[in-house]
């Protein structure tokens, strides 16, 4: 009978604690890494220890883009009724060369949907290989500091922000970090979801 009580007792400290909703592509979603060890899940972890009023849900999908994302986002938000959104999604766009004024669209539709719903949104931003060409890449890059502008919300401008020229630090596929990124990756999303938390509730 103890072991329900105490089973009970946790399920609803679970149940009333605030929502951190990642909503992101592969880069969130652990891609080529178990999904422990991925950054999301050491957030979840650090959450645990230092935030015990919150929990992380990731609704990452790997090969995600913003029209998917503005599809779903909706139905997400209502089913988990986050307190705070970390928006990491456009990298696909950009590689696949799809309409970057479409994808800015879809952000801002996005971030005001999360906004209705009074969450609280921490964007996440990307940047393209110089393959790409400069003036492409140019304009991919100047979608999330125009999304934040508008929106007056906190923008961390490149998720990969310090070694994305080591290539140690990522798969074969050139794109996606290995699993000794991920901690790096969490300190810089940490870094500015800390004062959101502050705030939040």
């Amino acid at each position: 009978m103890v072991c329900f009580l105490l089973w009970g007792v946790a399920a609803q400290a679970t149940q009333s604690a605030q929502v951190i909703l990642v909503f992101g592509d592969s880069l969130s979603a652990s891609y080529g890494i178990p999904a422990n060890e991925g950054w999301v899940s050491l957030l979840e972890q650090r959450i645990h220890q230092k935030k015990p009023g919150y929990r992380v849900i990731n609704a990452s999908i790997s090969g995600e883009t913003t029209s998917g994302g503005r599809y779903r986002i909706e139905q997400v938000l209502a089913e988990h009724r986050p307190a705070v959104v970390i928006l990491e999604l456009g990298a696909n766009d950009g590689l696949r060369g799809l309409p970057l004024d479409a994808a800015a669209s879809n952000l801002n539709a996005i971030i005001s949907a999360c906004r209705n719903r009074k969450a609280r949104v921490l964007l996440i931003g990307m940047r393209l290989p110089p393959n790409y060409g400069s003036v492409y890449a140019a304009k991919f890059q100047a979608i999330y500091p125009q999304a934040a502008q508008r929106h007056k919300i906190p923008l961390l401008p490149f998720l990969l922000e310090g070694f994305a020229e080591n290539p140690e630090l990522f798969q074969a596929d050139g794109l996606h970090p290995t699993k000794a990124a991920q901690p790096l990756i969490l300190e810089r999303v940490w870094k500015l979801l800390q004062p959101i938390l502050a705030t939040s509730g």
